[in-house]
């Protein structure tokens, strides 16, 4: 197989100001400068004359570039902004939805030299970041290939938890819901954390970024002769969660129950509520069970750096504020909460149904993200826990004190235990098959 393009949706705005820093041919004319297309009545406006569709192609693709002007990134959250970003490869612009779409067309290794570079921190070890590039390889490739098929199984690179869609079932008082994503019909994928973050040649692509990348090109993870729906989260808290109790209930083989460790290979049942008790309230060897800095910077943006109790946390609500915090993020009123009984637990103990008792409204809810959203004013660190009742008066609790397991969904590659692992001197293909049980790694081109 030769090495795929891809068509990155990088901005979608009425009007897109563009300036080519080298000649760029369309339609066997060349262009340079500044440029100016408008939506026009469902087509583009360019140079006065009207097109349904624009494809403007590098005369050298290894060294010519555009840029795009004001580029939003960081949609949706706090620090969403403008920015003027610069790309190698072809643009494309095309109308949707009302207004137009400006489209990277670029090599799939120097699209990943980008993501990998925005995305991982420059001191990660070599080994980490080239277990990165097949996952994100992996990923991107998958979501190609599902393209025609409307579902996107990926998650977003660097922000796992967010989501686009849900799917939910009202029956028997429960709300179950889990979060995938719709895939992009006109495009590939996004520039922005909803896919993966690209930002072209905008900032420099780190050296070590670029080495993991060429050493590792080609390569994705396989299972049963498809590519491997490669999930990942900070830290999976020692035991990696599967699949169908976060989302879709599908089960696959690479994603399968296991201990974080090389040396204590033993895990309990943690679907059973005694064996997840225990485990959750004590602090069990792992590779991810660690505080060492010089790993946790490989990994965690200098914000998240501030925290080191994630492999185990503890949070703390007075009734007033739980019974206010659900009310809020459920959009449910259940008057006081008298008590959060767990109802099924996943194999790593997450929570993938949690009953909530109040004394307006009772309510089963699931999967593992929405009791996350509901029990926080973002995200709780994931959904395995314990819950501890205190100061109980006339059968209502004063307080409730969450004790918890592990940063995010836990499946698939734990990052902070795979940078340890780096650290430890295992390379990236042993990385990822203690993650991926039972994957191949194969070189497609």
């Amino acid at each position: 197989m030769k090495e795929p393009k891809v068509h990155v949706g990088i901005l979608f705005e009425p009007q897109i100001e563009f300036v080519f820093l080298s000649p760029y041919r369309i339609n066997g004319e060349e262009v340079n400068g500044k440029q100016v297309a408008t939506y026009n009545e469902g087509q583009i406006l360019w140079k006065g004359r009207l097109y349904d569709e624009l494809l403007f192609e590098p005369l050298n693709e290894e060294t010519d570039a555009f840029e795009l002007i004001d580029v939003t990134i960081g949609i949706n959250f706090h620090w969403e902004r403008k920015e003027d970003q610069r790309f190698q490869g072809a643009l494309k612009i095309i109308v949707e939805d009302g207004k137009l779409t400006g489209i990277n067309v670029v090599n799939v290794e120097d699209y990943l030299t980008s993501v990998i570079s925005s995305e991982m921190s420059a001191t990660a070890s070599l080994e980490l970041l080239k277990a990165h590039a097949v996952i994100s390889r992996s990923w991107l490739l998958a979501n190609m290939a599902a393209g025609e098929s409307g579902k996107v199984k990926g998650e977003s690179a660097m922000q796992p938890d967010s989501a686009a869609n849900s799917q939910l079932s009202t029956l028997n008082s429960q709300l179950i819901k889990w979060y995938e994503r719709d895939a992009h019909t006109r495009f590939d994928v996004c520039a922005d954390d909803h896919c993966q973050r690209y930002q072209g040649i905008t900032r420099a692509s780190t050296r070590r970024a670029a080495d993991a990348v060429n050493a590792t090109r080609g390569q994705v993870l396989l299972s049963e002769g498809k590519i491997c729906d490669a999930r990942f989260s900070k830290c999976c808290g020692g035991a990696f969660e599967e699949f169908q109790y976060c989302w879709e209930d599908v089960k696959h083989p690479y994603l399968a129950k296991q201990r974080d460790s090389k040396t204590h290979t033993e895990l309990p049942d943690l679907r059973i509520e005694t064996e997840a008790e225990k485990w959750i309230r004590t602090s069990p060897e792992a590779f991810c069970n660690t505080k060492e800095s010089k790993v946790l910077s490989q990994v965690l943006n200098n914000y998240d750096q501030e925290t080191t109790d994630f492999y185990r946390w503890k949070v703390e609500y007075t009734q007033s504020e739980l019974s206010e915090l659900v009310k809020q993020r459920s959009g449910i009123d259940y008057g006081q909460i008298i008590d959060l009984i767990p109802v099924e637990r996943g194999t790593s103990g997450r929570l993938w149904k949690l009953k909530i008792v109040g004394t307006l409204r009772t309510l089963t809810i699931g999967k593992e993200l929405e009791i996350r959203r509901t029990l926080s004013t973002s995200h709780l660190y994931s959904s395995a826990f314990v819950v501890d009742k205190a100061e109980i008066k006339d059968g209502v609790p004063g307080r409730f004190i969450l004790t918890g397991a592990g940063w995010g969904h836990g499946v698939g590659l734990c990052q902070i235990g795979a940078a340890v692992m780096g650290e430890q001197g295992y390379k990236y293909d042993a990385i990822l098959l203690h993650y991926y049980i039972g994957a191949t790694i194969d070189k497609l081109y």
